[in-house]
């Protein structure tokens, strides 16, 4: 079983997605656990601060290092901060934060992550988080497109969901991920069809199901997809 440990000062966003579909199945079946945990729980005012205004100026505010460190060290002890002799391929935990600047996150990235028990999500927020939590907390700075988000929240959704589709068991057939899966990590995706044969939106117009897939012809078909589809490998 994989653990996702989710950091973040909005919580409630992953309710309703944690109860939905496969990744509730996953759950309920143990082959993966989610934990979201509030980052205003590691800190020591009481007002719970978790920002700051950023050293130099700038406009917004900065997510502070303090509670993040504490929240790291209270969900693993092989963090950087906290085991400076472990290497990232020695520990079974890898730390994530998300950042427009971080690694774009492909198919290869998350066939690497799910070979961890544990991987933990740093939400970003406002205008940032403080760097040295990517200089000395954070493994793996991982970014899902070239553009920016409000926070790291939605990123660690594709990312878990991404995992969790590569866990046997998860999409409830083993033999779909050896269907779609390469040798190298990659995924293949193909054009498919289902019923109706023909729809027909408007008179005079039909859209139909190419007819080697009505064929019967299982090598047929495999050409078919074979040339039909396309592998992610990136």
């Amino acid at each position: 079983m994989i653990k996702f440990d989710i950091i973040t000062i909005f919580p409630e966003i992953f309710t309703s997605y944690l109860k939905e579909s496969l990744i509730s199945r996953a759950q309920k079946k143990k082959l993966i656990k989610i934990n979201v945990h509030n980052l205003r729980d590691w800190t020591k005012d009481a007002h719970k601060t978790v920002d700051d205004r950023p050293f130099g100026g700038g406009l917004g505010m900065v997510l502070k290092v303090e509670p993040i460190y504490e929240a790291v060290q209270s969900l693993t002890k092989n963090s950087k901060a906290a085991s400076a002799k472990a290497s990232a391929s020695q520990r079974k935990s890898k730390i994530i934060l998300f950042t427009p600047r971080g690694k774009k996150f492909n198919q290869k990235i998350a066939n690497q992550l799910k070979n961890y028990s544990q991987v933990i999500f740093i939400c970003g927020r406002y205008e940032g988080v403080d760097e040295r939590v990517a200089k000395n907390i954070a493994d793996m700075e991982l970014s899902i497109g070239e553009y920016d988000l409000m926070g790291g929240e939605l990123p660690a959704m594709v990312v878990i969901e991404t995992i969790s589709r590569l866990i046997p068991g998860v999409l409830g057939k083993p033999e779909l991920l050896k269907e779609r899966i390469t040798k190298q990590g990659g995924f293949i995706e193909y054009e498919q069809y289902t019923r109706p044969e023909i729809f027909s939106p408007k008179k005079g117009v039909k859209w139909q199901v190419p007819k080697v897939l009505l064929s019967g012809d299982h090598k047929k078909i495999g050409d078919w997809k074979n040339k039909h589809s396309k592998v992610i490998e990136k």
